[in-house]
């Protein structure tokens, strides 16, 4: 027969017998690494309770961040424009996990942090891992507050993930660990297309557990020239692609499906001061996010915001992550080096449990309180942020503002309040009785003779601020508008329909830019905004220059 033959027929058992002796080679190796190995299980309870909670875990050896994931960390598939830029580690290398895990990691000594959102204090542990050995670890995370007992719940509103209800449960897992207690999934769009989309609106649209939950919104509108638009709380997405730069139509319908309106990035970005100055002198805009790490290392920026409420708009404050685009590093590095859900975020005030209607009723009546650490705790004769108080002249105002921090994580500097823009009072932590915990400002203002708005203003550690929308007081059924101010902001808002009608006559070639395209219907609105602006000259009596 030959060699040759004798080869062919015993190839089949050659190779059976190469693939076991390769399978259990592997197999030995990987016992042995197996033995060299230590085990790390962790559980983390919150004060008060035995049951694990969800958390945001952070895992490092030597400064290094540790590129495995337990087979518990959560994952959900998020990234920029939608893409597939990360999944079961956040941007950080941080994890989220359902209040335990299970690793392997060769010997040495281990970083283990922990956190779940501000109003917990972070815990940071040094663990050694011995070969052969399971180290066993129960820790317990401590809140240094409870706003929901006192009625506030925590709002990330700007969260862009694609979500379908197999995705619910898990996004979920990464809110509470973060102790967001209502996240806003917003759809976003550009004039050719949508991205992170969310299958289903309103109430179809809500997904809920414990007392946490998950909304659908948008940001849609969005162009460079006008700026990014917000959309919450409407029975369903709007979109009309053949008028995208007529952001109006998209807020009446919103409006006429029950949602909310505004603008994101403190309209700093994408000249979104001229959207807002367009939409909000019409009265289109009920919100603005004027917290988040988008613009720079500022958090909170408030020039466009206190623009409209000195000319006697009442528009809430919101605030919002931006996730996965914002981070708290930005400026020093790319910004989705550290975005995290819940870095930014606002509190609604609700009358009693949480609902999605009750938290759309508590936006709709601007209790709320942008924030990226410090709580507050704002009342003008017991009004809350949002509240309009007619007043008589003769009557006082009664003021209180009480600032939370924590010594080490939020520590307090300064509680301010503010009127028409300008600061009327202010405490610090070096005052007596005032400490880096807690600041109390407490004052009767004079009798007033016009209307004003008031806010309060908290400064805390590095990038930790919080502002509240206004309490609205009038006298004698007057408005809350600023005279001092007035002539200041309709001139700067005449500027800025200026740059749009310059923006009309440009005809770019640039397909991102495409403003110019709709100049008969912008001109309209235009002409209606200048309307607007005459009469507020004309009530108050201000003569154009």
């Amino acid at each position: 027969m030959g060699i040759l033959p004798v080869l062919n027929r015993n190839r089949g058992r050659w190779r059976l017998f190469l693939t076991v002796w390769a399978v259990l080679s592997g197999y030995g190796l990987t016992l042995a690494q197996s033995r060299l190995n230590g085990h790390l299980e962790v559980e983390v309870t919150t004060a008060g309770s035995s049951r694990p909670t969800p958390v945001r875990v952070r895992l490092t050896r030597a400064g290094q961040t540790v590129k495995q994931l337990p087979q518990q960390a959560i994952g959900v598939m998020y990234g920029l424009w939608d893409h597939a830029d990360g999944f079961g580690f956040q941007p950080d290398s941080s994890f989220y996990i359902n209040g335990r895990f299970r690793i392997a990691l060769p010997p040495g000594t281990y970083q283990l942090s922990l956190s779940k959102g501000p109003e917990f204090l972070d815990q940071q542990h040094a663990i050694v891992v011995q070969a052969g050995k399971t180290q066993k670890k129960t820790y317990r995370l401590t809140r240094w507050i409870d706003m929901a007992a006192r009625g506030w719940y925590s709002t990330d509103g700007h969260i862009h993930i694609r979500r379908s209800p197999r995705e619910d449960p898990l996004l979920m897992s990464w809110l509470q660990a973060e102790d967001v207690r209502v996240g806003v999934l917003l759809r976003m769009g550009d004039f050719w297309e949508t991205y992170y989309q969310q299958y289903a609106f309103g109430e179809q649209g809500v997904y809920r557990r414990d007392n946490y939950l998950l909304v659908s919104g948008q940001e849609d509108p969005r162009t460079p020239e006008l700026g990014h638009a917000l959309g919450y709380g409407a029975a369903d997405k709007v979109r009309y692609s053949n008028e995208y730069y007529h952001y109006d139509k998209v807020f009446d319908k919103l409006h006429e499906l029950g949602g909310m309106t505004g603008y994101a990035h403190h309209a700093e970005t994408f000249h979104g001061y001229r959207g807002l100055t367009l939409d909000g002198l019409r009265g289109k805009v009920d919100v603005l996010e004027i917290l988040q790490y988008c613009v720079d290392e500022t958090p909170l920026r408030t020039d466009h915001y206190y623009h409209l409420l000195d000319l006697g708009f009442p528009v809430t404050a919101t605030a919002g992550s931006d996730f996965p685009w914002c981070g708290q590093d930005h400026g020093h590095g790319p910004p989705e080096r550290s975005a995290r859900i819940g870095n930014a975020r606002f509190y609604v005030y609700t009358d009693g449990p949480l609902t999605n209607q009750s938290w759309k009723a508590g936006l709709k009546a601007g209790h709320t309180v942008a924030t990226s650490g410090p709580m507050l705790d704002f009342r003008v004769n017991n009004a809350r942020p949002g509240d309009r108080l007619d007043l008589k002249k003769g009557d006082q105002l009664t003021v209180s503002v009480q600032a939370f921090g924590h010594a080490s994580q939020v520590p307090l500097d300064k509680v301010e309040l503010i009127g028409h823009g300008k600061v009327l009072a202010s405490v610090s932590k070096t005052d007596a009785g005032q400490s880096a915990r807690q600041l109390t400002l407490k004052l009767e203002l004079d009798t007033l003779t016009r209307g004003i708005w008031l806010a309060a203003r908290c400064f805390a550690g590095p990038k930790q601020v919080a502002h509240t929308t206004p309490i609205y007081v009038t006298v004698d059924g007057g408005g809350f508008h600023n005279p001092e101010t007035a002539e200041q902001y309709l001139q700067r808002s005449e500027s800025y329909l200026r740059e749009i009608e310059q923006e009309l006559e440009k005809e770019r070639h640039n397909p991102e830019l495409r403003l110019w395209h709709y100049k008969k219907g912008l001109k309209t609105r235009i002409a209606e905004t200048r309307e607007v602006i005459a009469g507020l000259r004309q009530k108050w009596k201000i003569a154009k220059r």
